[in-house]
């Protein structure tokens, strides 16, 4: 399992949009996909991730209805909208850049400099 990273400021969002983006999923679901899909770096505690959903779905990024989950209980599952989608494009394609950027300049060697 690789070591356990902290998310920076402003890229809950981000992940929980790549979570949903992967296909409809309930609340907690969402936690477990985050954790699935990173191999277990990124771990997302349920006092932040429903915030997030909260403020995602404020936003009109994402939408949610009412369905059974796996386990027969009553749950909300959630997918991105039209807007979502198009944010979530926009979104990761910066993250690309910076994280691009970020590889550039601290692999820098002093004759680059």
């Amino acid at each position: 399992m690789p070591q356990q990273a902290d998310l920076l400021p402003g890229t809950l969002d981000l992940v929980v949009l790549k979570a949903i983006s992967l296909g409809a999923v309930h609340g907690y679901g969402v936690l477990l996909r985050i954790e699935r899909i990173s191999k277990g770096a990124i771990l997302v505690q349920q006092g932040a991730l429903y915030p997030a959903l909260y403020r995602l779905e404020h936003q009109g990024l994402i939408e949610s209805e009412w369905g059974i989950s796996e386990n027969n209980r009553r749950a909300r599952y959630y997918r991105l909208t039209a807007l979502g989608q198009r944010r979530f494009g926009e979104e990761r394609a910066s993250w690309s850049r910076l994280a691009q950027a970020m590889t550039l300049a601290l692999t820098a060697t002093p004759r680059e400099a």
